[in-house]
């Protein structure tokens, strides 16, 4: 088994009940534990700003699932939830799940990449992670904590 952690965001709707139909999903999914979740937390967009606030969480998971067999059941969760990719990059949506860390793997293919390429850049998805387990590492970038340090003096 392999802990990984998922980010969980969403903007648009019932974006409480949405967060909940989401864990409610990955509770149900064969393969995979729902072993913790972080509080929810309301974030302002980034990247496109003139759109609605965002509410925030990471899920921790033990699974047997290998990486790409895990972010296909987070794609297909989305799907099942609503989500469409017909917007704008970085744009308003129901739901979005993101596989932030699996392991401790790098991974680096075409449609996958571990950690969540962006993850270090992200305080909505770092402080979640953080308050998941405050002694895990981002492969490749370091401690999280101080990650999140880094960037919160800024």
């Amino acid at each position: 088994m392999t802990r990984a952690y998922v980010g969980l965001g969403t903007n648009l709707g019932d974006r409480a009940a949405m967060i909940r139909a989401a864990v409610e999903h990955l509770r149900r999914e064969p393969g995979m534990t729902v072993v913790a979740m972080s509080s929810v937390r309301e974030t302002e967009p980034v990247g496109l700003l003139d759109q609605p606030r965002f509410l925030n969480a990471a899920a921790a998971i033990e699974t047997e699932l290998p990486p790409r067999g895990l972010l296909d059941r987070l794609l297909a969760i989305e799907r099942q939830l609503g989500r469409t990719r017909d917007g704008p990059r970085f744009g308003p949506r129901t739901i979005d799940l993101d596989l932030l860390l699996y392991g401790d793997e790098q991974i680096d293919e075409p449609g996958l990449q571990v950690p969540h390429p962006r993850l270090h850049e992200r305080l909505f998805a770092l402080e979640p992670l953080l308050e998941l387990d405050r002694a895990l590492t981002v492969p490749g970038r370091g401690a999280l904590a101080e990650i999140v340090a880094g960037l919160q003096s800024r």
